[in-house]
């Protein structure tokens, strides 16, 4: 019965994404109502299932696996899921804000060109994420870690006929790129070097640097916070579930799920303490300058996310997935209702018959006059990490076209010199 749901909650989606994906790969005109009751009615589905798992679970019935902390047996099972106290909530939450989302975009979307597009990416996300939550081996969660990242990056692109989005979407691929070469140097290791765990701790904390590595990308911690502002260039539901819910949820999900393989190495759970605070007082200083809502709620979610992953090195687990899942929920929230904020505030300001008093906040009075306009330049621009990681990019770009350089001089001397020929003498036969 486990199995069976499990593998519901799964091949609802993916059976989904292969329909819509046929007819948007044959032209077929599909009326908004049946794309969202298809969409709506999957993840209705998945929930379900998570839902009825996440009873059995309540109830004393066996699950797919062992308690929170405990991921990734290696085992010869093709499509390893697993169902347990912290897989069975976050994947129920994961389907509950797609479904949500899909309602909310029927209004929001409507008579939009893009609309079947748009649908496709969401259900393509949500399957990524219900695949990383509910993975039972390290490999599966890369399919579905993959996946949610690269439907999300299309969704920061889909207003593709402007330049600013479709920048922003290639800025977040090359992140999510560099990032995810820790998640892959995790998976080589975890399966090769160490099949039965990490038997010492160099093995615990070479996989927990390299998981971190990958959870700092995908959830915009420092130094990488800078495309997380970029990722609002999409719709307000693309923002609203990838990036201020589930998206960059899933990098500290990464870590506490992954705890055993490096919870013996004391290193690696002060390093990830370290990156969260360091992340948390960047984000709350950053965000105290932003004139838009959308970017203020961008580095409000980035605070709390660096608070979990702060809590996920401390070892407080089950703190960790409440915080993540409460979060979720709120900033989606929140992000949903962005659009009326303005019309709110001028409701707000007819109903008192005066312009509404800026918020005060003086915490900042506390420090000296000089620090304080430090700070503000630094918010103001964001601690440059920008401009930062595209001069990291220009110098790469240079080397690997110098490689190229070198690589055409010497394929044009082997091609001019072949094999058991003698070099032409310069003058000969004049």
């Amino acid at each position: 019965m486990t199995a069976l749901l499990l593998t519901t909650a799964v091949a609802a989606p993916l059976i989904s994404l292969v329909a819509l994906a046929a007819a948007a790969w044959l032209h077929r005109r599909v009326g908004e109502s049946l794309v969202t009751a298809v969409v709506v009615g999957t993840f209705g589905v998945s929930c379900a299932a998570v839902a009825v798992l996440g009873a059995r679970l309540a109830t004393g019935t066996p699950g797919g696996g062992p308690d929170i902390g405990r991921w990734w047996p290696v085992g010869s099972d093709p499509l390893p899921l697993v169902a347990d106290g912290a897989s069975a909530p976050f994947a129920l939450t994961v389907g509950t804000l797609v479904l949500l989302v899909a309602l909310f975009s029927r209004r929001y979307l409507h008579r939009d060109p893009g609309y079947l597009r748009f649908h496709l990416l969401l259900t393509g996300f949500g399957l990524g994420a219900l695949v990383v939550a509910l993975a039972g081996s390290l490999a599966l969660a890369v399919v579905g870690w993959e996946i949610a990242g690269t439907t999300s990056v299309l969704l920061i692109g889909y207003f593709s006929e402007r330049r600013g989005p479709v920048e922003s979407a290639l800025h977040v691929f090359t992140v999510y790129r560099v990032a995810d070469l820790g998640l892959l140097t995790a998976v080589v290791y975890w399966h090769h070097v160490t099949p039965d765990g990490p038997r010492s701790v160099t093995d615990a904390t070479v996989l927990g640097a390299a998981l971190l590595w990958a959870a700092m990308g995908k959830g915009a911690l420092l130094p990488w916070c800078g495309w997380l502002p970029r990722a609002m260039e999409g719709p307000t539901p693309s923002s609203a579930i990838c990036y201020g819910a589930v998206s960059v949820s899933l990098a500290p999900y990464l870590l506490l799920r992954s705890s055993p393989a490096w919870a013996e190495s004391a290193a690696v759970g002060w390093a990830i303490v370290a990156v969260g605070a360091a992340t948390a007082v960047h984000a709350t200083v950053v965000g105290r300058a932003q004139t838009d809502v959308k970017s203020a709620l961008a580095y409000a979610s980035l605070t709390q996310i660096a608070l979990v992953t702060c809590e996920v090195g401390l070892g407080w687990h089950r703190l960790a997935l409440a915080h993540l899942i409460g979060h979720a929920i709120l900033r989606g929230a929140q992000l949903l209702r962005a659009p009326s904020r303005l019309h709110d505030h001028q409701v707000h300001e007819r109903a008192l018959g005066r312009p509404a008093p800026p918020a005060r906040n003086r915490a900042h009075r506390l420090l000296p006059a000089r620090t304080q306009l430090w700070a503000y330049r630094y918010a103001l621009h964001r601690g440059d990490l920008d401009a930062r990681w595209e001069r990291l990019l220009d110098h790469a770009g240079a080397g690997l076209r110098s490689l190229d350089r070198l690589d055409e001089r010497w394929r044009r001397l082997l091609v001019s010199r072949p094999a058991g020929l003698a070099r032409p003498v310069r003058g000969a036969g004049r």
